[in-house]
């Protein structure tokens, strides 16, 4: 009866690390998170998983990957995750003092954690080159489509600024245009008044107002009978 591959003959290139200070149990929760996944892949959930284990996971397979690119001479980007494990380690006995002399024994788990990277198929390479290369060509059209978008929004601006321009010019036009038109409409004071204007402005200003002697003051009014009459009674 035959029960499968053993553990330790499966193939690809492993990583293992022994007496780790954690229970299998945890390790096995995070392990289960990476295995079949790609190398970038599985280091990306490692890096961003909440799990104290992951850490110690992600380098088992840094260290794993390593030795299949020195050891194995194959390339890190074409590797995955074909196979992870914990065993159960060694448990270290602590004892706690209890009530009425007694004690309760403290149990500290340790585990072996192994990690093994395999080649990808060829099938699964040609898969992948074949969606990189399509997702360049789709990078490729958006970026071209993005680049269009921009040099029509530009056009549009310039085309928008060059009416606001022409707008502004033919509006200044027109305020000179009223302006002449003004111009020619105010009458002109002659020559004559805007000297004896001056003449008077600056007589007032200075304070040189000069009156002609030849002129006689004005007779004083000759009182009546009656103004007469109470200033003999006074």
């Amino acid at each position: 009866m035959s029960f499968g591959v053993k553990t330790n003959e499966r193939p690809g290139i492993r990583a293992e690390v022994r007496y780790v200070r954690m229970s299998a149990y945890k390790a096995r929760e995070v392990l289960d998170l990476i295995r079949g996944k790609e190398l970038q892949q599985a280091d990306e959930i490692l890096q961003f998983c909440e799990r104290d284990a992951a850490i110690v996971v992600r380098k088992c397979v840094a260290s794993a990957a390593a030795n299949a690119e020195h050891n194995g001479l194959l390339d890190p980007e074409e590797l995955y995750v074909s196979a992870c494990f914990a065993d159960e380690g060694p448990t270290l006995k602590r004892w706690r003092p209890r009530a009425r002399g007694r004690a309760t024994r403290i149990r500290k788990r340790t585990c072996h954690i192994t990690v093994i990277v395999s080649r990808l198929s060829p099938e699964h390479l040609e898969r992948r080159r074949v969606r990189e290369a399509s997702s360049t060509a789709a990078a490729g059209r958006g970026r071209r489509r993005s680049q269009a978008a921009a040099d029509s929004r530009r056009a549009r601006v310039a085309k928008s600024r060059a009416r606001e321009e022409a707008a502004e010019e033919e509006h200044e036009h027109e305020h000179e245009a009223d302006a002449a038109e003004a111009d020619e409409l105010e009458p002109v004071q002659p020559a004559d008044e805007i000297e004896a204007d001056e003449v008077e402005a600056a007589e007032i200003e200075g304070g040189d107002i000069e009156i002609d002697e030849d002129t006689e003051p004005e007779a004083e009014a000759d009182p009546g009978p009656e103004r007469a009459g109470e200033e003999e009674d006074r």
